[in-house]
Order: structure tokens, then C-alpha cells, then sequence
């Protein structure tokens, strides 16, 4: 890792006060296409990406058709191919149409993709997602995996917390999570398989995977911006506050705070998954789960954490640039990174997004940061105002 690594130093070619950082890496993006073009768009996304410092993402495979299989991925590819303006790596899906009874052709996908995910849907066989780790130890490829046990979820929407029993709504306990994540931890112990977990959201989550890596498990994991700097206590009754997995307590809120000081988080990922209007103006019991987030991490991770004391920025790009890279061997050329005056003060504003998708809780905070250009393998992708 010390070698891909970047200097934070300023950039001489701009105004004094502007910063180069190397190009972030968000290796958890939903970009809709193909299947849902009408919440976002390879094209759309990447630029979104591009705007908040992003020269790679990986996009998960929860689309039509599911990427199960050569031909279905092709699909993406070609789209990915002509469209995308960053580095933008598919994730295959670890079962057929992600439905949980039969393997991907996991074999004829390998080298193609960036690992195997059902994300939006956890594994729920144990004898299924023990086959998948044997196949993808072999393949030399992550299993990437959204946790969740349907039998725990009744059919909840938020946490199960205090928000929830005060508000009138249906509760989504964290054991959903942790428990399945236990599980996997165990059957990636037995056998040998690279295992990440996605945007964990509960003190039980960080707590299990902790110890898993003082046993020597293969495991690394990622949260979200908005499980670091949000919990149930800001929920408002809006469908830009519903996500899955849900903000959790301020108990999860600080434990994942500790978890990204001593190591035990690896990840910053975004969970960017775009929506139409009409999707996230249902309240939070009928609007669709997820927020944007592409566009906005940085700013909000700088100001909140970095300015704060909580983390330095060298933890930050960790998080955000080297961990990511490393675990899943995406290269940084020299030529990947962004310019940022980290000084300057701006408003969150939806309207002002390149994503399609405009749900953010974010909306209307204060941020320092502002990416004035990005610039991928010696081309600029994105420059501010153009």
C-alpha cells in the first residue's frame, strides 16, 4: 500500500490554497443502468463520481438483467464501455437473479468482474453461501455480501429503536445484520475465502468482525458516510431519511466512529443508490430504500471528521482512496486525482447534483470542500462549472 500512495500536497498549477488528493475509490455505487436508466445512468453516475473526486467506482448488480452471467453482463459492459467517465468495474451477482436458489456462473464471470455480490439481498442459505466462498477462494475473487436475514425483518423499515416505538413504525432489529454476519465470518474461516462486508450499521457488526480479524480472518468492511455522521435521533418523517441498512442508535453511531480510529472498518463507501422523485416522496414507511451520496462525501467526511479531530486526513484517504484499492486491486495511477479548495464554505444543495437521483438527509448543511476539477489518467473528467 505504501508504494500507490499519493502526497496530499498542494497543487502549484492552481490558486495557492487548492489541494491535490489522489482519486477516491468507492467500491459500493448503484448506477442503475442497465434496467432503471430513469433513477440513473452509467453516463450520470460516473459524472456524479467525477464531481466528488472519484476516479473508481464498482457498481452493484442489482439491475435487469441481472449480471449472472456472460451474456447479461455483456449488456452492462458495453454500456459501461461507452459511456462511463471514470474507471467503473461491474460486480457479478452471487446468485442467479440475485433470488438466493442457484450460483451465477461464477467460473465463465471471474475475470471479468471486480468480485460477487447479491447486494440488496443477503445469502440466506448457509450450505449456498458456503458454495459460493469454496468457488470464489478458487476463483481468487471477493465475496462481497449485504447482510440480512429475512426471517428477523417483519416487515421493518427503520430501526428498531426508540424512533420507531415513539413514531408508530415498523422496526428492522440489528441482529438482521449482525447475525448473518456472524454467520458468513464463520463460513469464511472454514473456508479461506476473502470476504468484505458491506455498509455495516451496528456496535454487534463492528464488535464480530473485530474479533474475526484477531482470528486471523480473511475480512475487511466498509460503512457509509451517513451511518458516521447521522443516527435514529435525526430521523424526520421523509423518504430521504430511509436507507438500508437503517440509521441505527447513537450506541451504533459511536461504536462505527470507533471502528473507523482503530482499524476495524477498512471502508468508506457511499451505498450511492439513486432514486426518482416519486420514489422517495412516499414517506418512510412506502418510499423506496437509499440515498445519494456520491457527490457529497468528501465535504461531509472532511468537515465533520477531519476538521473535527475526530480522524486525520491521512485516515480519511485510507478510507477513501488506499483500503479500497488495495483490497479489491484496483490500480491509482499517478494521473488519478482531484483538486479541492478545502477552504471554501458551500450548501448542500440536491438541486445542484449531477446524479438523478436527488434524496439526501444532507440537504441543507454546511460543508468546506469544493472539488474544482478531477482528473482520471492524465484527462480531466470533471472541472468545475463545465
Amino acid at each position: 500500500m505504501e508504494q500507490m500512495k499519493q502526497k496530499v500536497i498542494p497543487n502549484q498549477s492552481t490558486e495557492q490554497r487548492a489541494v491535490r488528493l489522489p482519486g477516491f475509490c468507492d467500491v459500493h455505487v448503484h448506477l442503475r443502468e442497465p434496467g432503471f436508466s430513469y433513477k440513473e445512468t452509467i453516463r450520470t453516475g460516473s459524472q456524479a463520481a467525477a464531481r466528488g473526486g472519484y476516479t473508481a467506482v464498482c457498481t452493484m448488480p442489482n439491475l435487469n438483467p441481472v449480471p449472472d452471467c456472460l451474456e447479461h453482463l455483456k449488456v452492462q459492459q458495453d454500456i459501461i464501455d461507452a459511456d462511463a467517465v471514470i474507471h467503473v468495474y461491474p460486480y457479478a451477482a452471487i446468485t442467479v437473479k440475485e433470488e438466493g436458489k442457484e450460483l451465477a456462473d461464477m467460473e465463465a464471470l471471474a475475470d471479468h468482474v471486480i468480485a460477487f455480490s447479491d447486494d440488496g439481498h443477503g445469502v440466506q442459505s448457509d450450505e449456498m453461501m458456503e458454495e459460493a466462498m469454496k468457488r470464489a477462494k478458487k476463483l481468487n475473487k471477493l465475496i462481497v455480501a449485504h447482510c440480512e436475514d429475512n426471517r428477523l425483518l417483519k416487515g421493518g423499515y427503520i430501526h428498531d429503536g426508540r424512533y420507531a416505538k415513539e413514531h408508530g413504525h415498523r422496526g428492522i432489529c440489528s441482529e438482521s445484520e449482525w447475525g448473518q454476519i456472524a454467520r458468513d465470518l464463520e463460513l469464511a474461516e472454514k473456508t479461506g475465502c476473502g470476504y468484505h462486508v458491506c455498509h455495516i450499521s451496528t456496535k454487534e457488526s463492528v464488535e464480530v468482525i473485530r474479533q474475526a480479524k484477531a482470528r486471523g480472518v480473511d475480512v475487511t468492511c466498509e460503512t457509509a458516510p451517513h451511518y458516521l455522521l447521522l443516527c435514529e435521533d435525526d430521523l424526520q418523517e421523509d423518504g430521504w431519511w430511509k436507507m438500508n441498512p437503517p440509521l441505527r442508535s447513537k450506541e451504533d453511531h459511536d461504536a462505527l466512529i470507533e471502528g473507523i480510529k482503530d482499524g476495524t472498518i477498512d471502508v468508506i463507501a457511499t451505498d450511492h443508490a439513486p432514486h426518482s422523485e416519486e420514489e422517495k416522496s412516499r414517506g418512510l414507511e412506502k418510499s423506496a430504500f437509499g440515498i445519494v451520496g456520491i457527490e457529497t462525501a468528501f465535504p461531509l467526511l472532511y468537515t465533520y471528521l477531519v476538521k473535527t479531530g475526530v480522524i486525520t486526513m491521512e485516515r480519511l484517504m485510507e478510507l477513501l482512496v488506499y483500503k479500497p484499492r488495495e483490497r479489491f486491486n484496483i490500480p491509482l495511477g499517478e494521473e488519478d486525482y482531484s483538486v479541492w479548495d478545502l477552504e471554501a464554505e458551500t450548501v448542500i444543495d440536491p438541486k445542484d447534483f449531477l446524479s438523478k437521483g436527488k434524496a439526501t438527509p444532507f440537504a441543507g448543511w454546511k460543508v468546506n470542500g469544493i472539488c474544482r476539477k478531477t482528473v482520471m489518467n492524465g484527462i480531466t473528467v470533471y472541472e468545475e462549472g463545465k
